[in-house]
């Protein structure tokens, strides 16, 4: 059955650990390891029902290496990467252009969970549009204290996989 809500996730320190990446050359990574549960995550959003779409700055390769590198690539019902949208989080365009491909209407923004590692880029994104916002305080390389108002995230959670519960929590305040 679908689900209420969508899932927008970013990738570097996200999904995978951002320590681990092996670049080819510049900014282009070859592989990367997973944070521990990010890769159960996916397939456990998707086998419940979940739309998830990856949004994340950087180039569409490297996302591609790292994510075919582990089965998921496939997973994502679409792919904003900031290389082919033009700009990067905390940019609204990078939040609408997956919204558009999903056929998400501004009014249901408030149905949309921005997971990411960076409060001013993913939680700050998230917030100006309404939706609602996720900090995984997983990675130390980030600031963990929002700068202002805008960083403040909806929730936080320590590991990818405590966002099942999340989810299925706000599924059911949704139905009833």
């Amino acid at each position: 059955m679908k689900k209420t809500y969508t899932v927008f996730i970013d990738c570097g320190d996200t999904l995978a650990d951002e320590e681990s990446q092996v670049f080819i050359e510049g900014e282009l990574v070859k592989s990367a390891d997973l944070i521990p549960g990010a890769k159960e995550l996916i397939l456990m959003l998707k086998e419940r029902g979940f739309t998830v779409a990856l949004v994340a700055d950087g180039l569409t390769l490297s996302f591609r290496n790292i994510l075919n590198q582990h089965g998921l690539w496939d997973c994502f019902d679409y792919h904003a990467i900031s290389e082919e949208v033009g700009i990067c989080k905390p940019h609204e365009a990078m939040f609408r252009n997956a919204a558009d491909a999903l056929g998400i209407k501004d009014e249901d923004f408030s149905k949309v969970v921005m997971v990411g590692n960076n409060l001013s880029r993913d939680v700050k994104g998230a917030n100006a549009l309404g939706m609602k916002s996720v900090f995984l305080s997983w990675s130390p390389r980030y600031p963990k204290v929002p700068a202002d108002k805008r960083e403040k995230p909806d929730y936080t959670i320590a590991m990818p996989l405590d966002l099942l519960d999340l989810m299925e929590k706000l599924e059911k305040e949704a139905v009833s």
